[in-house]
């Protein structure tokens, strides 16, 4: 029976250190890879506007808005209207980021490796849009109550 230490196996120093290099080049490999991820997840920018012009929002990579546009006919629709209209335009465009997200993260680290897909997740809970809000309850100026 052939010993390790002879056959290139882990106990030979030559067959180590190769194994040695072959870990550190994947382990590198994912640093970069990961620090790829996270500087495009935070340059991401999704901006949306609702299909009646009336409000425009862009939000950031973490889903805060970051700016707020009101169409010159958003002065002619009810407050409630406009307040539901910027809402679900919010809604839409955390959506999008989640998608963009998850598209950066396939991209840049892939989708194989269990720390891959725990990033994917964590970005898809904290992005996903709130579910909406009941329209058939009404608004009280605060928000919604039931």
């Amino acid at each position: 029976m052939e010993s390790a230490a002879v056959g290139g196996g882990v106990l030979d120093p030559g067959g180590a250190m190769e194994q040695m290099r072959a870990w550190k080049g994947r382990i590198d490999k994912l640093a970069a890879d990961t620090k790829a991820m996270s500087d495009r997840l935070q340059e991401l920018r999704v901006t949306v506007q609702d299909d009646n012009g009336l409000a425009e929002v862009t939000v950031d990579s973490t889903g805060a808005l970051l700016d707020l546009r009101l169409g010159r006919h958003a002065q002619r629709v009810p407050p409630d209207v406009l307040a539901r209209t910027i809402m679900d335009t919010l809604r839409r465009a955390k959506g999008e980021l989640a998608d963009r997200s998850q598209q950066i993260i396939a991209e840049t680290v892939g989708t194989e490796s269990a720390a891959a897909r725990a990033i994917a997740e964590r970005v898809h809970r904290r992005l996903l849009p709130d579910p909406e809000p009941d329209e058939r309850e009404p608004y009280d100026g605060h928000g919604w109550r039931g």
